[in-house]
């Protein structure tokens, strides 16, 4: 029996891809019960149109043996099988598919199978793990069967071999041990198992296979015989394929848990279908509470990929943007390669075309939950609106437009959630602009000297306690074209006429005051100014255009950004007593005006929440003031 040499090219791509292509060998398995599935597939569709190769539908499977004796794993199916000519065509030529050419015969016929083997590469994984492969097959169309069988790169032979049964049967000689490698766990039934359940569950067809279990003997208390028994190792429908008014919430959270590895339910699940120049079918989940580690850089986003029912990758976070990560699921789409890996997934326009298409989906839900089950969707929020916010951040607000009207403030108004839309649709129509307030908590925030004047106007003001939020309000700039201001800045714009005229008076009668204030402050602050926010409040810092005190406090905690300084403003109530005492002392004492200016200016350094540079002399000039002040 003569041996024919693979193609030089052949060769090449033999080697590339059992050394690169395939990085995780245990996916031989896969790929050889997805050709299985392929040619039963085949026959199948030939059963429904051809009268003399009828077959019954339960005579369709796969069967897996093992021999730990002479080492072999064998995958056999009772497909439309090969045929000698097609055995050198598909085996002999790596990267040449006869699933590829019925595809699309198939197409022009019916759309009611799927090919899931359409590369002939697949098969050539099996060298992974194999010193030599044989397969034996008889084509439905032919009476004679034959033998391929090859021990890698030095070439194949193919003979006639007498078989009974159409369909195909591969053998695979298992490489011996090595101290890196273990091959003889591909001959462990249990490993077997677990690897179709991780790879090709939902595998239309039956895979089987002889699992030997103890059992105790019929009329023994104590006495246990090993028992053969032929097991169905797959579940064969997926869940996401069944009609979803045939599936139970209990199904739902089940499926959830045991694929995900979460003990509690999910809060939402999102399952449809698209069909179109790209199809597939999607089963996504909210999860109920965010991963402990969700934040951290070790989370590993995406979701699972499915090309027909057959395991392709976990985690592919190329069908899903940052900013909607938290998203756990299912894409299995007809249209999409077995053999596309990571590096192709990002370049795939077919995967591109399918990651728009879910990113699309995933936020129409989001917002019909907001309208029509608020609390769900506020539960999603405290759990993942950082992560939404981060994405208005990043990449210089490309996502503005996908997340603004997703993210959700509590506000001034019964410190309730509300999103940006909600906010414009009951503002007054003469105010100008849509106001927030930075803090660290809101209760930090509703003491704050800076909300006196909008209280006491009743204007709602939204509650920025997260350090994102400024950061992502800078970026979008606008909702709706109206602009964000902040209370914590300097040009507060909220007087009435009347109000502005009395304080351009006040700034001009006391013109000598803050200016001898703002020199003596003037390493410390921008400028000393009448207020008109303050009510009750004596004093209140506020920042000028630009970056703010909340900003500063942000950036304070990094080494890159040590140094940098909001523009600082301090602000004196005009109708406070301590006005009264510094007009007082301007006229009578004005070498005092630097002591209490400093003093001002600590407190409201201290009501920021900001460090005072020196407290022990802050604490000396507060006891040095009150001492005076009874003399």
């Amino acid at each position: 029996m003569a041996k024919k040499q693979f193609k030089t090219e052949s060769k090449r791509l033999l080697d590339l891809m059992i050394n690169s292509i395939y990085t995780n060998r245990e996916i031989f398995l896969r790929e050889l019960v997805s050709n299985a599935s392929d040619a039963l597939d085949k026959r199948y569709y030939l059963s429904l149109t051809s009268e003399d190769k009828k077959v019954k539908k339960k005579d369709l499977k796969i069967t897996i043996e093992t021999n730990k004796d002479l080492r072999t794993l064998t995958i056999k199916d009772s497909g439309i099988g090969m045929s000698k000519d097609e055995l050198e065509k598909n085996l002999g030529t790596i990267a040449r598919s006869g699933s590829l050419e019925f595809k699309k015969e198939l197409d022009k016929a019916s759309k009611n199978i799927d090919i899931i083997g359409q590369f002939g590469v697949g098969f050539y994984s099996a060298f992974m793990v194999s010193k030599r492969v044989e397969v034996i097959s008889k084509s439905i169309n032919e009476s004679q069967g034959n033998i391929w069988a090859s021990s890698g790169e030095d070439g194949y032979t193919i003979s006639d071999f007498d078989v009974e049964d159409y369909g195909t049967t591969i053998t695979l000689y298992l490489k011996d041990d090595t101290t890196d490698e273990n091959y003889s766990e591909y001959l462990d039934s249990y490993k077997i198992e677990s690897l179709i359940k991780k790879y090709s569950d939902y595998v239309r067809y039956p895979i089987q296979m002889m699992v030997t279990t103890s059992k105790l003997k019929e009329g023994s208390e104590d006495e246990y015989e090993d028992v053969e028994e032929l097991k169905t190792l797959n579940s064969m429908i997926p869940l996401w394929k069944k009609n979803k008014k045939k599936i139970t919430q209990e199904e739902y959270n089940e499926f959830y848990k045991s694929t995900f590895n979460d003990w509690e339910n999910p809060l939402k699940e999102i399952h449809y279908s698209v069909e179109g120049n790209l199809s597939y079918t999607a089963l996504l989940y909210i999860p109920s509470n965010a991963p402990y580690n969700f934040y951290n850089s070790d989370f590993e986003a995406g979701l699972r990929l499915y090309s027909s029912g057959v395991f392709i990758m976990d985690k592919a976070n190329d069908l899903i943007p940052d900013y909607f990560k938290f998203i756990k699921g299912i894409i299995d789409s007809d249209d999409l390669s077995l053999n596309i890996s990571r590096e192709i997934l990002q370049q795939d326009r077919q995967v591109k075309l399918l990651a728009t298409s879910i990113e699309k989906k995933i936020k129409s839900y989001l917002e019909d939950i907001i309208k029509n089950d608020r609390e769900s969707y506020e539960t999603l929020f405290d759990n993942f609106g950082l992560n939404l916010k981060y994405g208005i951040y990043q990449d210089f607000g490309a996502h503005v437009d996908i997340l603004k009207d997703l993210l959700l403030f509590k506000s001034s108004k019964e410190d309730k959630y509300v999103t940006l839309k909600e906010y414009l649709e009951r503002k007054p129509e003469d105010q100008k602009y849509i106001y927030y307030v930075t803090g660290n908590t809101i209760e930090d925030i509703k003491k704050s000297p800076q909300m006196e004047k909008l209280l006491d106007k009743e204007i709602e003001v939204l509650y920025f306690i997260d350090d994102v939020d400024e950061f992502a309000i800078n970026i979008m700039r606008t909702y709706d074209d109206i602009e964000f201001k902040s209370v914590n800045k300097g040009d507060f714009d909220l007087e009435s006429e009347e109000e502005k005229k009395e304080k351009e008076e006040k700034t001009k009668e006391n013109q000598s005051l803050l200016n001898s204030m703002k020199e003596a402050l003037s390493d410390k602050v921008q400028d000393v100014r009448v207020s008109s926010r303050l009510v009750v409040n004596p004093v209140c810092l506020v920042s000028d255009e630009g970056l703010s005190i909340e900003m500063e406090k942000v950036l304070s905690q990094s080494v890159n950004s040590a140094g940098m300084k909001a523009n600082k403003i301090l602000e004196i109530n005009p109708n406070h007593k301590i006005f009264e005492t510094l007009q007082n002392i301007q006229n009578s004492n004005p070498e005092l005006i630097k002591e209490y200016a400093d003093v001002l200016y600590d407190q409201a350094l201290l009501i920021e929440g900001l460090q005072i540079e020196n407290p022990v002399d802050y604490g000396n000039k507060v006891i040095d003031l009150m001492i005076k002040a009874n003399q």
